[in-house]
């Protein structure tokens, strides 16, 4: 201790004070009693209440940090969950679509099918429902393929129609597919007979009208022609069954200096969206060979023969007639009716 300095410090003596034990028991004791005054009396309700409300500031910032990370954490949660059910929806969306578009398709080629098939059972002449099977590979012609063929008894030259019209005529038959030659092609014409005047005509395809349509030619310009008159076939060709809509005239140019009307039909078949066709059997081949008939209008006696005859055709099941009356068509053999009593005409 340098000298001049003076020890200001108690001596040990005096610095001890209440000893560890006694501070335990009065501490603990006051706890007691505090306690003890609380539960009975809330002597300290006031204290809390104050205490509670000076530290809720701190406390609510020192909790931020915790909320912040827990709402961090279920934001992205739920940022993630959202983006998969988007995901889910936009997929649900997508193929409800497609269905809904198949649904469509499907709804329209059955309406066409049922109308096909309605024209079939009031159409009189024997026919086969087809389907369009694609357009042909040459770009000048208008022509089709179906999915009927030689196997299915398709023979060239048939008429084909829709449930709007006359569509086109079969031009080449191979043994499971068909062309088909439309309306509009160059190289077909349709004998057509004017509905408003019974006038009989030919109409030519001519791809190049109005985008594909047909032209009656060798018209003359004084003519009773008028727009929106109706052609259907005539039937004196043999090949089309006569009353089938085929055209609309559609415009009508009479020049001076020409000796014909130019007339440009749109034809009623649907010629750039057909689906489903009918295939008629010519008119020429359509009824079963009638039965020989004797001079007096009687069926003719075979003689001693034991040939059935002929049976009718089963597309049709035409019914065979003799003069006393109709019989129906069976798949046997039709018996032959009695000779008459004077002898047969040979």
């Amino acid at each position: 201790m340098p000298l001049g300095t003076l020890d200001r410090t108690a001596p040990p003596l005096f610095n001890q004070g209440p000893s560890a034990l006694s501070k335990l028991i009065f501490f603990s004791a006051l706890a007691l009693f505090l306690m003890v005054a609380d539960a009975r009396f809330n002597v300290v309700q006031p204290v809390r209440a104050a205490i509670g409300t000076v530290l809720y500031p701190i406390q609510l910032l020192a909790l931020k940090p915790v909320q912040l990370a827990i709402g961090s954490g279920r934001y992205f949660e739920e940022l993630q969950s959202a983006q998969a059910r988007e995901e889910s929806a936009r997929r649900t969306l997508a193929l409800q679509a497609e269905r809904a578009s198949q649904a469509d398709t499907l709804a329209k080629e059955n309406a066409r099918l049922r109308s096909v098939l309605e024209l079939r059972q009031i159409t009189p002449t024997p026919s086969k429902a087809a389907e369009v099977l694609y357009d042909a590979a040459d770009p000048y012609t208008r022509k089709l393929i179906i999915d009927q063929g030689m196997a299915s008894g398709i023979a060239a030259g048939s008429p084909v129609i829709d449930e709007r019209g006359v569509l086109g005529q079969v031009t080449q038959v191979l043994p499971f597919t068909s062309e088909i030659t439309l309306v509009t092609d160059r190289d077909l014409a349709i004998p057509v007979q004017n509905v408003r005047t019974g006038v009989r005509n030919l109409a030519f395809g001519d791809a190049s009208a109005h985008g594909g349509g047909l032209e009656l030619r060798f018209v003359a310009p004084s003519s009773d022609v008028q727009e929106g008159d109706v052609l259907t076939t005539s039937g004196v060709d043999g090949v089309y069954p006569p009353g089938l809509a085929v055209a609309k005239i559609d415009r009508i140019e009479r020049r001076a200096d020409s000796a014909f009307a130019r007339i440009y039909c749109v034809p009623m078949a649907q010629v750039t969206a057909a689906r489903f066709v009918l295939v008629l059997s010519p008119v020429g081949v359509q009824s079963p060979n009638p039965p020989a008939v004797a001079g007096d209008g009687t069926p003719a006696a075979s003689g001693k023969t034991d040939k059935p005859a002929s049976k009718p055709a089963k597309a049709d099941k035409a019914s065979v007639k003799d003069d006393k009356g109709a019989a129906k068509a069976t798949p046997k053999p039709v018996r032959k009716p009695a000779a008459p009593k004077e002898e047969p005409a040979r």
